[in-house]
């Protein structure tokens, strides 16, 4: 929008049966035809694409169908079901700039779409991408976090070796911790839409880190061991005077 080249917005508004994505994903198709996102994974992007493309040439909105009550037969969505797309060549970029500055300021935001032929608008809520922060060492510290990044989490790394992070340098990533000494963690500045996950074998460092994370509404917290390991776990936080509620929040074991 800001290059003024123009796109068409493709907004999922209604699914019955199964479905690559949920109501509400989004996609864009540019001037040049290029998509960014998609919506069946495969089964009817190209199609889409063309009449995004034909959408963007007769500048109207219109309601795209798959499926089963589609009017094209020989389109199909090989799960079944139905999918029905709006398709906005003109989007307001006031608007899109506004939910996008409110999503990077880590704060949800809600989004209604006039569907041609329908007498109410559709709503949807769009949640920040989730940032979830890993700390610990190791080949399993590594792995989670090339999985995390494959998943599309924000990653935030806290390790106190060199080495690991050294390993994952070409990991985009919201910030990276060094640890130094177990008896102290980083400040963390979470909210419910973060994660944090110990995954250390020596579980020294975690009472600080676990401590830190408790004081955040960070909705996932949760540390690597046996059951054992965590049942000592939730007593040492106990003794350092973590309430009970708190030691609560702890899920263990994880992985």
């Amino acid at each position: 929008q800001d290059a003024g080249d123009g796109c068409v917005l493709i907004t999922s508004v209604d699914i019955r049966g199964c479905a690559a994505r949920e109501t509400g994903s989004m996609a864009v198709v540019g001037a040049d035809g290029a998509m960014v996102g998609y919506m069946s994974n495969g089964c009817v992007d190209r199609d889409i694409q063309l009449q995004a493309l034909e959408a963007a040439r007769k500048g109207t909105r219109q309601v795209l169908r798959y499926g089963e009550g589609a009017s094209s037969f020989d389109l199909k969505l090989p799960c079944g079901g139905s999918l029905e797309l709006l398709l906005d060549p003109a989007p307001d970029p006031d608007r899109l700039r506004a939910a996008r500055d409110t999503l990077i300021a880590r704060t949800s935001v809600v989004m209604s779409f006039d569907v041609p032929e329908r007498d109410l608008p559709v709503t949807f809520r769009y949640d920040p991408k989730t940032r979830l922060v890993l700390a610990g060492r190791g080949a399993v510290f590594r792995a989670t976090a090339h999985v995390a990044h494959s998943a599309g989490f924000e990653l935030v790394l806290c390790s106190p070796e060199d080495e690991d992070l050294e390993a994952l340098e070409a990991l985009p990533r919201e910030a990276t911790h060094v640890l130094t000494t177990p008896n102290a963690a980083p400040r963390f500045d979470l909210d419910p839409h973060c994660g944090v996950l110990t995954l250390f074998h020596d579980h020294d460092w975690e009472p600080a880190l676990l401590t830190a994370a408790l004081e955040t509404p960070a909705s996932y917290i949760g540390s690597l061991g046996s059951a054992t390991t965590h049942a000592a776990r939730c007593d040492s936080l106990s003794a350092m005077g973590v309430a009970e509620d708190q030691i609560a929040r702890l899920r263990g074991p994880i992985g």
